[in-house]
């Protein structure tokens, strides 16, 4: 998953998931969720800081 953020805008911190930093932010699975069975789902997260009040990260699968 890829994770295009707001110009200022930085993660710093990824959780279900591991960050292989950069911009746009690349997430990929942990360890414990790499295989999702047929239907199933998981999800990850992410906190971060920056100015881009008001402004939308896009994401998209990678």
């Amino acid at each position: 998953m890829t994770v295009t953020l707001p110009s200022g805008a930085t993660a710093t911190q990824v959780w279900n998931g591991r960050s292989t930093g950069g911009a746009p932010l690349s997430v990929t699975n942990a360890d414990w969720n790499g295989r999702v069975a047929a239907g199933g789902s998981t999800t990850f997260g992410f906190q971060g800081t920056g100015d881009g009040a008001g402004a939308t990260a896009t994401c998209a699968a990678a």
